[in-house]
């Protein structure tokens, strides 16, 4: 990441929290392989401890619905980056416990320079495939939405409280080749029909290195209390997304079918991505954080696999 190499030599020894080190926060790690950064993974899983140490991360055993296992994450980081969802169950559908416990951690000693939390563009709701930028207000419509709009609310908060720098990061499908399920490949040998045109919405995506980059970009280079968009340039209907991918991997495009039709054939969280329509704008990734997309629609990133 050429970001690291600009930076004064005083800035360069670092420490950095990954809470919630899945794909996206592994990719983080692998940008900075060989970087004179300390990172630090939070893991719930005892197992992964030894898998973690080998990518060159020191795992530190915690659980963000156990507030006693988290007292030793105060005052450790310089730079936090918050990738673990909310709880899929939480008592209040329409608050994240998680986020809130981690930020109450990190109250207790210095704070960091930058906390950085990786949310969903699910918080705007559906926009009925207008253009939608950082400014629009959020208008969730599901209760994952909603603890998401939860855990941006108490980030902001702690950057306000602590004078930290917050960026939220607003992420819309993740996809690559070399990430479970990262591919439409299995949903398109199954034959899961997609919606006719006229019934079709708006759908956007992110490579998951290109969001690894975002992640770190946005450690140095977020402004104060800001909300990013993290998307490509795609621009793209569902199913011509799905089209796409039957083409270059060679296989049966996959049929269509009425809205009517799908609510009796696809279960409600896929159908919960079909009720939603919005064209994200990513005036912001590029002018912040400079971002150069490796894979600037999902043509290129398809087809890198």
């Amino acid at each position: 990441m050429s970001l690291y190499g600009a930076l004064p030599a005083r800035f360069r020894r670092q420490r950095i929290l990954i809470v919630g080190c899945g794909d996206v926060g592994q990719r983080v790690a692998r940008e900075l392989k060989g970087r004179p950064i300390r990172l630090l993974a939070l893991t719930s899983s005892p197992q992964r401890v030894d898998e973690l140490r080998r990518q060159g991360l020191t795992p530190l055993v915690g659980n963000l619905d156990d507030r006693r296992s988290l007292g030793r994450l105060a005052g450790l980081a310089t730079r936090v980056l918050h990738l673990a969802p909310p709880p899929g169950d939480a008592g209040d559908w329409r608050r994240d416990p998680r986020t809130r416990e981690l930020v109450r951690a990190l109250m207790q000693r210095s704070a960091p320079q930058a906390l950085v939390y990786g949310s969903t563009t699910g918080v705007y709701g559906d926009r009925q495939g207008r253009w939608t930028s950082e400014s629009t207000p959020c208008s969730p419509l599901t209760p994952r939405a909603w603890r998401r709009v939860d855990a941006e609310a108490s980030v902001h908060g702690y950057g306000r409280m602590t004078g930290a720098r917050t960026t939220v990061l607003r992420i819309p499908g993740i996809y690559a080749p070399d990430r479970e399920g990262g591919t439409p490949r299995e949903r398109l040998l199954r034959g899961t029909p997609v919606l006719r045109r006229e019934d079709d919405v708006h759908t956007n995506h992110i490579h998951a290195d290109d969001l690894a980059v975002a992640c770190l970009l946005a450690l140095w280079r977020g402004r104060p209390q800001r909300n990013i968009n993290v998307v490509d340039d795609s621009d793209l209907m569902m199913g011509d997304y799905f089209d796409l991918a039957a083409d270059l991997y060679g296989l049966n495009r996959p049929p269509r079918v009425a809205r009517d039709a799908a609510r009796e054939q696809l279960p409600l969280m896929l159908l919960s991505f079909m009720s939603e329509s919005r064209r994200l704008r990513n005036d912001r990734m590029r002018k912040e954080l400079r971002l150069r997309l490796r894979y600037p629609t999902v043509r290129e990133g398809l087809a890198s696999g």
